[in-house]
């Protein structure tokens, strides 16, 4: 079976990074080997350049600098991890990606599209996960889940609601102009009832 490039996508508090463990086990219990990934981060230097970008203040950097340096964070993580992983017969899984960027730093921020698209295709060219999982939740409920997490990775936290309400509308958006490849997935009931929605979106277009 051709390994598999999926991503999950979606705003604080959705649940993004224990639903891509689940599903990397779900898929383990089918006999197939899958890694599970993050961004920004994900290898050496793409997680030294995520200490930059998740700390600190909300205002520290300007959206076009977040945006140069995810990018710069994507281009390592593609080469160090997720080709090579690919190449060797392993499914990777991946806590969000290009969406993200579109969304946080685009909608939200206010970097404009044309200039991420730019960025991007100088960066990773046409390189996309076949299946974009996109985990949807009111953002008052996200941001309470998000609170309840230890660790100081906050910033984007921190923003204000308004925010929040945009990155929701910019990831639903992103959604519906590529629904051949993203799925929204509901992600306001228990944990085990969401990982079974996403179980079931992957096992249809996988045919596992």
């Amino acid at each position: 079976m051709t390994p598999q490039f999926i991503t999950l996508e979606g705003g604080e508090g959705t649940g993004k990074s224990t639903q891509a463990k689940r599903l990397a086990a779900k898929l383990g219990e089918r006999g197939i080997d899958a890694i599970v990934t993050r961004e920004p981060g994900g290898s050496a230097g793409a997680e030294q350049i995520r200490e930059l970008f998740v700390h600190g203040e909300p205002g520290r950097w300007s959206a076009l600098t977040e945006t140069l340096l995810v990018f710069a964070a994507r281009v390592d993580h593609v080469e160090k991890t997720i080709k090579p992983a690919l190449a060797s017969g392993k499914w990777v899984i991946c806590d969000r990606f290009t969406d993200s960027t579109y969304a946080y730093q685009g909608v939200a921020r206010g970097t404009d599209r044309e200039i991420i698209r730019r960025v991007q295709s100088a960066a990773i060219g046409d390189f996309k996960p076949g299946l974009t999982l996109v985990l949807d939740l009111p953002v008052s409920v996200g941001l309470e889940r998000a609170k309840a997490r230890s660790g100081s990775e906050n910033r984007f936290e921190q923003f204000d609601a308004a925010f929040h309400e945009k990155l929701r509308q910019a990831f639903l958006d992103i959604a519906k102009k590529n629904g051949d490849r993203c799925v929204v997935i509901d992600a306001s009931g228990s944990e085990e009832h969401v990982a079974e929605l996403i179980w079931q979106t992957a096992a249809k277009r996988f045919s596992l």
